[in-house]
């Protein structure tokens, strides 16, 4: 069902004008981003919108808890970025200067927009030299909350992004009185490129939370004699959820660590819209606003029919925007807890600057499971053959296209189709939480042929040495491009076989996952692929070029999970 667009402009202008900086004085942060900033109509200076804006990107420094980052990227001066406001129609045009010692890049993530634009160095343009400046330009062709980072080196993880908020050419579909964006991130004070090292030297250096045999006496070890005699021989830690856990990372809501609480203001009875944004490098969050349900209303940028949730797991490069109608006068809690339950970032969203309620504790580790381990049918692959087949003593299980070698380390015996899954730790919580099957599109998908033919793509790596791959081949290894004839339709299916998270990002297009809701299945451009699970999309490849297609867990592409897509004929091609 259709809304109208119902915001009271002239009151969310005297709200701005009322609120205060609070704790944004302590770090670089756009005003937008401050705490009690009233959302994205106060129109402060950090708000970019128009046909002609300029970035620069530069060396900063970054302070979070009164400790200061002196390895920080910015992007005008701040972390995040200024928010870009657009307006679907517009012509974009934007002239981006690097004030860095070495080379940098945007890329407008999610954007439709030709491949010389797309701004990934190496694939789709050179890259923007020291003391260089590089103008983008291109019709914005969509709506949608969406974002921009570097794509250059790590500087993603220096501080180097930024939200996007494109309105609308015509009536929003989604009624909203007041709107947040909720840019969720990482910070660690360790330079990315020691972070690195560290996981080179040792896969699970972060992780302080493995399993311990005081753990398992004490009766704190939730797996069985069993699963714990498989684990040891797979050398794999049940635990090893997350690469980077709290013990690496300050977890930020606009900038903001959980002791400086950011906080959104909103009226009682209000519907209020958050743009939910994961900009982090590593982190997959799990977000809940205790007491306050959420109805997801878009994700990546298009919409979906409403559903309501409690809770919803985001993926790192993922966006959701959600409504929430706060009777109440009180504040409420916006917590996004890691995936690992390691650490949380934390926000308020309170009716009054300088109100706030006590946070919850971390919630009890998650562990990995059987079906994590693309074990499902664990009667069928139980017992001393399973183990082998898992830590590739079994050559039979490899599918053709894998390139077996030091970089793959196990196949999953008996991957399913996971996108009725809430995400890791989430399948005992006794409240309600988002799947991807539960996502269905506004508006019925575009193209509705059938696919022609089936790509399989295999998601594969070494834990141990923190090798990473798609089909067991590096990008450094130079692999073939993913070849697409242009407008092809394709059913491509993506599987699992580590025991971590992906999220998978195709650049320069939207394709449908395919969750039985067709032809409303929801289209996406970032989806999560959970261990030992299989996830399949429909893609219409109907933009011409080559195109990035990767893990966008940072350190993992930097590690090797990414290829090119290519889509020919070009504009200009002789078909």
């Amino acid at each position: 069902m259709k809304h109208d667009l119902v915001i009271d402009r002239r009151a969310l202008l005297r709200a701005a004008g009322a609120g205060a900086l609070g704790l944004g004085a302590a770090g670089l942060l756009p005003a937008w981003a401050h705490s009690g900033s009233h959302g994205l109509a106060s129109k402060q200076a950090a708000t970019l919108s128009g046909e002609d804006l300029a970035l620069t990107v530069d060396y900063n420094a970054f302070i979070v808890d009164g400790r200061t980052g002196h390895h920080a990227i910015t992007v005008n001066g701040t972390i995040p970025g200024p928010l870009l406001r657009l307006r679907e129609g517009q012509n974009f045009r934007m002239a981006v200067t690097n004030r860095l010692r070495e080379d940098t890049s945007i890329h407008w993530h999610g954007l439709i927009l030709p491949f010389q634009m797309d701004g990934v160095p190496g694939v789709s343009f050179p890259g923007i030299r020291p003391g260089e400046t590089f103008v983008y330009e291109f019709p914005i062709v969509q709506a949608g909350t969406y974002w921009y980072h570097s794509h250059s080196g790590l500087q993603e993880q220096q501080g180097h992004y930024g939200p996007i908020v494109i309105d609308p050419a015509g009536p929003d579909p989604v009624a909203y009185d007041r709107e947040h964006v909720i840019v969720l991130s990482d910070w660690s004070f360790m330079h990315p490129h020691m972070i690195m090292a560290r996981l080179k030297q040792e896969g699970h250096f972060f992780n302080r939370q493995q399993q311990t045999l005081a753990r398992t006496l004490s009766g704190r070890n939730p797996l069985s004699a069993e699963e714990r005699n498989m684990f040891a021989q797979m050398r794999m830690d049940p635990s090893d959820i997350a690469d980077v856990s709290a013990a690496g990372y300050t977890l930020l809501v606009n900038g903001h660590s959980p002791d400086e609480n950011w906080t959104g203001l909103f009226r009682p009875g209000e519907r209020v819209r958050l743009r939910i944004i994961n900009a982090a490098a590593m982190t997959i969050f799990n977000v809940r606003i205790p007491g306050l349900p959420m109805t997801v209303v878009n994700t990546d940028g298009l919409d979906v029919r409403p559903v309501e949730v409690d809770e919803l797991q985001i993926t790192v490069a993922e966006t959701f925007d959600v409504i929430v109608q706060p009777s109440e006068d009180r504040a409420f809690n916006l917590i996004a807890e890691s995936v690992d339950r390691a650490g949380m970032a934390r926000a308020t969203l309170a009716p009054r600057l300088g109100m706030s309620v006590a946070p919850p504790p971390l919630r009890p580790r998650p562990t990995l499971s059987m079906r994590d381990m693309g074990m499902a049918d664990h009667g069928a692959h139980g017992g001393h053959g399973g183990h082998g087949n898992m830590n590739m003593r079994d050559r039979s299980l490899v599918p053709p296209n894998v390139k077996v070698g030091v970089g793959v380390d196990m196949i999953a015996p008996s991957p399913v189709d996971r996108t009725g899954d809430p995400g890791i730790g989430l399948d005992d919580v006794d409240h309600r939480v988002l799947t991807y099957r539960d996502l269905v599109s506004l508006e019925p998908n575009p193209d509705r042929r059938e696919p022609s033919r089936s790509v399989e793509v295999h998601l594969t790596g070494n834990m141990e040495r923190f090798m990473w791959s798609f089909d067991g081949q590096q990008f450094s290894e130079n692999p073939e491009p993913i070849r697409f004839e242009r407008d092809e339709r394709v059913r491509v299916t993506l599987v699992n076989n580590t025991m971590m998270a992906h999220p998978i990002h195709l650049h320069g297009h939207f394709f449908e996952v395919v969750n039985g809701h067709a032809p409303h299945q929801p289209r996406k451009h970032t989806v999560n692929v959970l261990p030992g699970g299989t996830l399949t999309f429909d893609l219409t490849a109907d933009a011409p070029g080559d195109w990035a297609f990767h893990c966008h867990l940072l350190f993992h592409m930097h590690a090797g999970m990414m290829r090119v897509v290519t889509v020919r004929p070009l504009d200009g091609d002789v078909a």
